[in-house]
């Protein structure tokens, strides 16, 4: 199993406050001949449905020293993903787990904006030292 990522119980905690159950720590899909392990599942039973949310997180910490190079691994980690989890989750939406500091940053330049934009992702911002959800961005 992979190691997690430093920001991992912050976000996990994050979560929590917000109303969501962990399910998954980490969520393991096998498809094609190939393992994954999405860094969390959770769900939320919302009062006016009948069935709950369910999602799947990849955390991202972007403390490395090439913030460009993280954003590839992330992106391709993403795509992969959100393919494993259409096939064996259909229901699950997947979000890529970002620090504020970085979202207020690195993810504000145009080019990034216009990715994010294109390849559909669905981003949740947290604040690691606080615990919490800062943005749900769809």
């Amino acid at each position: 199993m992979p190691a997690r990522d430093v920001f991992h119980d912050a976000v996990r905690h994050a979560l929590e406050k917000d109303g969501w159950t962990i399910t998954h720590d980490p969520l393991y899909i096998r498809t094609g001949g190939v393992e994954y392990h999405i860094d969390l599942g959770a769900e939320k039973l919302l009062a006016a449905e009948r069935n709950g949310e369910k999602i799947a997180v990849e955390i991202k910490s972007f403390v490395g020293v090439s913030t460009v190079a993280e954003f590839h691994t992330a992106l391709g980690q993403y795509i992969e993903y959100r393919l494993a989890l259409k096939e064996k989750h259909p229901g699950r939406l997947l979000y890529l787990a970002v620090p504020g500091d970085m979202y207020d940053t690195f993810f504000m330049l145009p080019f990034i904006q216009h990715v994010v934009a294109e390849c559909q992702l669905k981003l949740l911002v947290y604040h690691p030292k606080d615990e919490v959800i800062l943005l749900w961005k769809k």
